[in-house]
């Protein structure tokens, strides 16, 4: 159904060409749009309008049409007037009125199918054939984008967004749950890493301000057929997932940056607890001060080098030694040795992995 805005303004935009005074009620008599005060006083003559079996009637000065979707009667046009050019201006609005309907129906059973295609609801044979049925290339590149606001039913940021990226039409802007927008996003044959970072940030940009400082995008990898969409959809999924937990100062975050964070996010917890306590034995990470993590957090920053790390954090490298032999003392892991530090360094990240999943409400 076509929203009362649309309606007002198409109706606006036809009095201003034609100089005819326009509304538009429906079935039921109501005034969904009107360039004219006295449309509501029109209400009942357009009820019995819709019962008789006229398409066009002239009814105190104004002249009625029926605006059907396909064999549906959805709308009664008005037309000031009873000349023959009043009568020809009314059935032009009727024709443009009945012309929304069908753009909109198409574009409800596209999103309707590419919400489908995501969710993998759709068998392969239905993918393609319905992709032909709505003039949706199978072949292009594609790649998803999920934006998460925080805000149920953002309609204002999903309109933002399409007006920013331009509306193209073989890109896609829907939801399939209350707290996030997904983009499917059709590319070009050079498009890269560089452009979908740009779009990401596209995205971002489109927001206001106060929504901007809370929002995520994720996205998955690039797809060249239709079926595949879902892939990239999951993939945006889980980079969302996984960024909120190890890139947390990250609002963009692609599927192919997650590294090893993506492998931690799939293990289940009873393994990451028995990992742990193999690792740290009886101790947890909360047992360590402010200065160690600090200390810790740095070295690996710089890639384990001891001079750079002790540069940055103001102490002397002695300093620094004597911190990673303690370290060393009460975890049995020396972070100076690569395979130590590696151990370390993924200890730390399932200790963050199951905090995050402890916190989080499913």
């Amino acid at each position: 159904m076509i929203s009362n805005q649309i309606l007002q303004s198409t109706v606006e935009g036809l009095k201003q060409i034609s100089r005819v005074e326009l509304g538009v009620i429906d079935t039921e008599g109501n005034v969904l749009a009107a360039t004219f005060p006295e449309a509501a006083d029109f209400s009942e003559p357009a009820r019995i309008f819709v019962n008789s079996p006229a398409d066009s009637q002239e009814v105190q000065g104004y002249q009625f049409f029926k605006v059907y979707d396909e064999t549906q009667l959805e709308y009664v046009l008005l037309a000031s007037g009873s000349t023959d050019d009043t009568y020809m201006i009314g059935k032009m609005a009727a024709f443009q009125i009945q012309g929304l309907l069908v753009a909109y129906k198409e574009r409800f059973d596209k999103d309707n199918f590419i919400k489908n295609l995501l969710l993998d609801n759709l068998l392969l044979i239905d993918i393609y054939n319905r992709a032909k049925k709505l003039h949706i290339n199978t072949d292009s590149r594609r790649v998803v984008f999920i934006l998460e606001t925080n805000h149920e039913k953002d309609t204002i940021s999903m309109e933002s967004i399409r007006t920013n990226l331009g509306n193209k039409s073989g890109d896609f802007i829907t939801a399939v749950d209350e707290k996030s927008i997904i983009v499917v996003k059709e590319l070009e044959e050079s498009d890269g890493s560089e452009e979908l970072g740009q779009t990401a940030h596209t995205i971002i940009n489109s927001l206001d301000a106060d929504t901007r400082e809370v929002a995520h995008v994720a996205y998955g990898t690039v797809v060249n057929e239709i079926k595949e969409v879902s892939r990239s959809y999951k993939e945006a999924r889980m980079a969302l997932d996984v960024g909120k937990i190890f890139f947390d100062e990250r609002n963009v975050i692609a599927y192919s940056s997650l590294g090893i964070g993506r492998l931690i996010y799939q293990l289940p917890i009873p393994l990451c607890k028995m990992f742990i306590r193999e690792i740290f034995g009886g101790k947890s990470t909360d047992d360590f001060d402010e200065e160690t993590l600090t200390t810790i957090n740095k070295f690996f920053e710089n890639s384990l080098n001891v001079s750079e790390t002790s540069r940055q954090l103001y102490i002397h490298r002695n300093t620094l030694v004597y911190r990673l032999d303690k370290l060393q003392k009460s975890t049995g892991l020396d972070l100076r040795v690569f395979e130590d530090a590696i151990t370390f360094k993924i200890a730390l990240m399932v200790v963050k992995y199951m905090k995050y999943m402890e916190t989080t409400d499913f």
